[in-house]
């Protein structure tokens, strides 16, 4: 890590959004896979993004975890009342057992819903990649959520930014990265990143979710870290066929 610099995993307990974006369109709902994780760890709460890979399963980030969270499908704003939305309770948590809190690596969890969503036309799955496959740096890839847009500013409306998937040694100033379950991603200057609230939504590529919002540094103007989701295929499969 550059001396100075401070990695902060992206849920911290503040709500907000996507920094350097816009509005999620070009009209609301337009991403019907995004879940909306309100998290309760003891007497604190959090916000975190997430997405709906089956009818009663969403991913998201291990350190999005707590002692209770309720997901929200089919939401556009959080706060306002929309018949989309559906809100679930987490039946389970499944962090990936592997997950290091120190590095990051293995950041990714499964949360079993306890009842299965309704898919409709405000909530869907999104497809998840081929295990081992890689995006190649350059790619143009979007990530989505309802983090802080600034230190200070916020909103409750869903929003978005493109980003591009960059060559892992520009991650290189993050000492614990690791190019096997990472992924790097953003455009060095160019001030547009997932910040706190965003953690757990995905990096999709070509209607595909490539990654999972980890980790951003302290600077917003260094890259973003995302979890690399073909590496975890295997588990995932294993995890949602036991449920079936």
């Amino acid at each position: 890590m550059l001396a100075g610099s401070r990695i902060l995993p992206l849920p911290v307990s503040l709500p907000g959004e996507i920094i350097g974006g816009l509005e999620a369109g070009p009209q609301p709902h337009s991403r019907p896979y995004m879940a909306y994780l309100n998290i309760q760890r003891g007497d604190k709460r959090s916000r975190c993004g997430g997405f709906l890979v089956s009818e009663n399963f969403v991913l998201t980030a291990a350190h999005c975890n707590g002692d209770k969270i309720t997901v929200s499908l089919g939401a556009h704003n959080i706060k306002q009342r929309e018949q989309s939305k559906q809100k679930i309770l987490v039946h389970r948590r499944i962090p990936h057992p592997k997950y290091n809190r120190e590095t990051f690596n293995n950041d990714i969890m499964l949360l079993q819903l306890s009842h299965s969503a309704v898919l409709n036309n405000w909530v869907q799955l999104i497809p998840l990649p081929n295990a081992n496959s890689r995006v190649r740096p350059g790619s143009m890839c979007s990530v989505a959520g309802w983090g802080l847009t600034g230190r200070n500013s916020r909103t409750d409306t869903l929003r978005e930014v493109d980003l591009g998937v960059m060559r892992d040694n520009m991650c290189e100033l993050y000492s614990g990265y690791n190019p096997s379950v990472m992924l790097c991603v953003g455009k060095p200057g160019m001030h547009k990143l997932p910040y706190r609230g965003d953690s757990g939504g995905p990096l999709v590529c070509e209607g595909v979710a490539q990654g999972i919002a980890s980790y951003v540094d302290g600077n917003f103007y260094h890259p973003s870290v995302f979890t690399r989701l073909s590496t975890f295929i295997p588990w995932i499969q294993k995890i949602l066929q036991k449920q079936q």
